[in-house]
């Protein structure tokens, strides 16, 4: 009797380590589709190395990077031109909103607060941080970047 246990045991315990392995690739690929149903005119596009690459008319690029080591998730999107339009500003304040979970204003606000701290006096490459958010944002001649993520341990 103790002979058909064991497989059974062992049967069930393999399929729970893979459905938690499923579970954790999902729920990524779940924000982004909650990011794109939140968002209007996000299109989710292709996953490659834990990111996911995300499409707006607003946005030159923009990707959404799953978890890994150090940081939770991290938003990072890039536009032309030094003053970003303020539909960029609303959809990366809107996607770091969902991603981790704090007002839109709040994220608004740190995003503007770092973009408009590039210049001469400061540099090209600002990091700051707002409300347990990471931003970094950098410009290069015409393209403004801005990422978004908070560490693992926050």
């Amino acid at each position: 009797m103790k002979r058909q246990l064991l497989p059974t045991v062992t049967m069930a315990a393999v399929a729970m380590t893979m459905a938690a392995t499923a579970a954790r690739a999902d729920r990524c690929d779940d924000l982004a589709a909650q990011i794109a149903n939140q968002i209007g005119g996000l299109t989710v596009g292709k996953v490659a190395a834990n990111t996911i690459a995300l499409s707006h008319p607003a946005v030159r690029s923009m990707h959404l990077g799953c978890r890994s080591r150090t940081v939770t998730n991290q938003i990072d999107a890039s536009t032309e031109g030094n003053a970003p339009s303020p539909a960029f500003y609303d959809v990366i304040a809107g996607a770091s909103a969902l991603v981790f979970t704090i007002p839109k204003k709040d994220a608004l606000n740190g995003i503007t607060r770092c973009v408009k701290r590039i210049g001469l006096l400061r540099g090209h490459n600002i990091k700051t941080r707002y409300r347990r958010l990471n931003i970094h944002c950098t410009r290069v001649k015409t393209i403004t970047t801005v990422a978004v993520s908070r560490d693992r341990d926050e």
